[in-house]
């Protein structure tokens, strides 16, 4: 509470002021404002709460699941292996990998199948955006290391191609 400069007679703080002091206070509980500022004769009065937001921090378990896939689960070979392989297509983004044009659609490629440099190998869907990725060259998909709907990382390993 500050009282403007020019009301320099009566600088204590005056039951009446203690009074409006505590009705903003119970507003600001009742209406779940952060901060309530008025100013009546001369008197400036702010109240505010100091709220802190905790950041969500993902429990241990979910990067785990995020860096293995389910080919890599099922080889027993973690996915960090990948990074360096040279068959590696790594994500070039942020986003949601969807093997698939739209759900219940044949998935743009499977283990085993023979892709062609530019050829579509899946969607990454950042922003309600489908960006689609392309096979950076020809071969055959020996692995997919991520499952269909699952957030991917910039740089994740996404897919093998020998």
């Amino acid at each position: 509470m500050a009282r403007q400069p020019d009301n320099k007679a009566n600088p204590k703080v005056s039951s009446d002021d203690s009074e409006l002091i505590r009705e903003l206070a119970l507003l600001l509980d009742e209406t779940s404002l952060t901060e309530i500022e008025i100013e009546r004769e001369g008197l400036r009065v702010r109240v505010a709460r100091n709220i802190s937001i905790a950041a969500a921090i993902p429990s241990a378990p979910a990067p785990a699941t995020v860096a293995a896939g389910p080919v890599a689960a099922a080889a027993g070979a973690p996915a960090p292996d990948f990074v360096n392989h040279p068959g590696v297509v790594p994500s070039p983004m942020v986003g949601t990998a969807d093997w698939a044009p739209e759900p219940g659609a044949k998935p743009f490629i499977e283990v085993g199948a023979k892709v062609t440099a530019g050829q579509t190998l899946l969607i990454i869907e950042a922003m309600k955006t489908m960006n689609q990725i392309p096979s950076p060259r020809a071969g055959t998909v020996t692995q997919i290391l991520v499952d269909d709907g699952q957030p991917v990382e910039f740089g994740e390993p996404l897919v093998i191609i020998e």
